[in-house]
Formats: structure tokens, C-alpha cells, sequence
């Protein structure tokens, strides 16, 4: 690897889950110092461990935080400074689903998906904006889904939110750059998290049937790896695209031309 993020810090929401952890990974390999974020203090403790049995000198921790609260979003940037130093890279992947048609959607679950899905990256960015803008080069990565920029029936308030993260990325684009810092987003198309395996599983599908079923839906007609999710936000929060702000790139293997 180049080490592309070599004395920078970075944080990431969602660390516990696929995306998230491989994101952690490659960070660590281009030389970041990272803090993952996640509420689930047990997956989060193996994400963890597993990138420093797995990365040569690997400087990363984990920090058990609900970003769905506006203080937890402080406390993460303060976890991030107390150990690495200022922030350089917020990466907001957190997300949550729900699967209720817009009809019956309840308005408890609205407020839980809201929380989790938008105001989390709104939090996070109030929150990490003066040390990405004190950077010179600081880099915001949201994490949105093509569903935010495509419509399907049951799970309207997840693409909802999906929706509003492209939007707000856009907006805090214009806000930051006078700053030097840039905000973009990015949509992983169907990518093989362990949120997937474990629902197949419940469904009496194993991973490894999962992976030879071929994907109607994208040009490819495979799952993602979540690795290749994270090198696309690896080249954003890098230098190597400091002429792009404001953009949000698809990863969907074709998806969108369907």
C-alpha cells in the first residue's frame, strides 16, 4: 500500500459492521490512526483486535458510543483526539434499516431511523468540523446506499434517510470549502456484510450459496465484498481526490443502469 492517510486521524461510525471494519482496515494499511465507533461494544472489541493481528502496527481503537445522541458525537471526537490527535477524516457510515411500507410506518420507528441514519452524520460533522477545518485538508465520507437515489416498496424511511445524506452532503460541501474541506458521499450497492449472511442464514441460505447466486439486479450479478466498498471512500478521504467535493460516486457493480 502507499500510505495515502499516513499521519492522519480518522474516524468511523458503524465500525462494528462490514463496511465499516473493512473501511477501519484499509485506513490502518495506508498508515491512519482510527477510531472505530459503533454501540455494539462486543463486535466492536473483535473489529478491533482483528486489524491489529492483521495489520503490521496498526493504530486503532474502538470506542462504544451511540452517535444517534448529539453528546456521544462529542465524546467520540474527544476519544479520537485523546488518542491519536486531532481529526482529519470523518467517515459517517452508521445506518440502521426498517421494514414497514410508508403506510404503516410507525412514527416511533421513523424517530429511531431518523436519529441513527441522518442526524447521527449531522452530529458527527458539527462535531468533527473545527479539526477538519483547522486540517487544511480535512475529508468527510458519507456513507448513503443506491436506494437513496432510487426508489423500491418497504423501506421507504431507510431510503428516506439515504436520501437526505446525498442532500446533506451537498449542502455541507458548499458550507466547508472555504475551509479546505471537502464532503462527499458515497452508494455501496449489494454488498455482502455479515448483516447479510446472518439474514440468510435466518432464511436457510448459507454464505456460500449466498455468494454463487448469482445478482439479478447489477450489471455485475454479484455481491460486493465489503472491501471494495472501502477503497472507493479510501480514495476520497485522500489527497488523490483533492479536486472533488460535492460528489457523490456510485460502487453497484452496473446497478442503476438496470
Amino acid at each position: 500500500m502507499t500510505q495515502r492517510l499516513a499521519g492522519r486521524t480518522a474516524i468511523i461510525t458503524g465500525g462494528a459492521g462490514g463496511i465499516g471494519g473493512a473501511t477501519g482496515r484499509v485506513f490502518c494499511e495506508e498508515g491512519a490512526r482510527v477510531l472505530l465507533v459503533d454501540p455494539n461494544a462486543e463486535a466492536l472489541e473483535e473489529v478491533v483486535a482483528a486489524i491489529r493481528a492483521e495489520v503490521a502496527g496498526a493504530e486503532v481503537a474502538g470506542a462504544a458510543l451511540d452517535v444517534s445522541a448529539e453528546p456521544a458525537c462529542a465524546e467520540a471526537v474527544a476519544a479520537a483526539r485523546d488518542a491519536f490527535g486531532p481529526v482529519d477524516v470523518l467517515v459517517n457510515n452508521a445506518g440502521i434499516r426498517s421494514y414497514e411500507p410508508l403506510a404503516e410506518a410507525k412514527a416511533e420507528t421513523w424517530e429511531r431511523i431518523l436519529a441513527v441514519n441522518l442526524l447521527s452524520y449531522a452530529f458527527m460533522a458539527k462535531a468533527a468540523l473545527p479539526d477538519l477545518r483547522k486540517a487544511g485538508n480535512g475529508a468527510m465520507v458519507n456513507i448513503s446506499s443506491t436506494y437513496g437515489v432510487s426508489g423500491r416498496a418497504g423501506m421507504g424511511q431507510y431510503d428516506a434517510t439515504k436520501a437526505g445524506i446525498i442532500a446533506m452532503t451537498r449542502t455541507l460541501a458548499f458550507e466547508e470549502a472555504e475551509y479546505g474541506v471537502r464532503v462527499n458521499s458515497l452508494c455501496p450497492g449489494y454488498t455482502l456484510t455479515p448483516f447479510h449472511v446472518r439474514r440468510a442464514a435466518e432464511a436457510g441460505t448459507s454464505e456460500a450459496e449466498l455468494r454463487a447466486a448469482p445478482v439479478k439486479d447489477c450489471i455485475m450479478r454479484r455481491w460486493c465484498d465489503p472491501r471494495e466498498i472501502a477503497l472507493p471512500i479510501l480514495w476520497l478521504a485522500s489527497d488523490e481526490a483533492s479536486y472533488m467535493t460535492a460528489t457523490n460516486i456510485m460502487v453497484d457493480g452496473g446497478r442503476p443502469v438496470m
